[in-house]
């Protein structure tokens, strides 16, 4: 986990491997936000990677969620964040 404790709202699950500039992006954009989120590394467990492909069906990364809402990658979340989308499913 990343950031405030004190936060409120769905979680966020950010599916990532070790080599990937996007999932630094996400984790940056999402920390100068003043997120927090679980991390769960696809490159050490196959069967994670195997649920990631399950519930967003792609198998690129990042891919993140927010509560159950899947975002999609870092450009996806991008260009939700920009459309004014973000806020209110960050917020809950």
């Amino acid at each position: 986990m990343n950031a405030p404790s004190d936060r409120t709202g769905p979680e966020i699950t950010l599916y990532t491997s070790a080599i990937c500039p996007y999932c630094v992006a996400a984790k940056n954009f999402l920390r100068s936000r003043g997120q927090q989120w679980k991390e769960v590394r696809i490159d050490l467990d196959p069967t994670e990677r195997e649920r990631m492909i399950e519930r967003a069906r792609r198998t690129s990364v990042p891919q993140i969620f927010i509560g159950d809402t899947h975002v999609g990658g870092y450009d996806d979340m991008i260009a939700l964040h920009r459309a004014g989308g973000l806020d209110p499913l960050l917020e809950g």
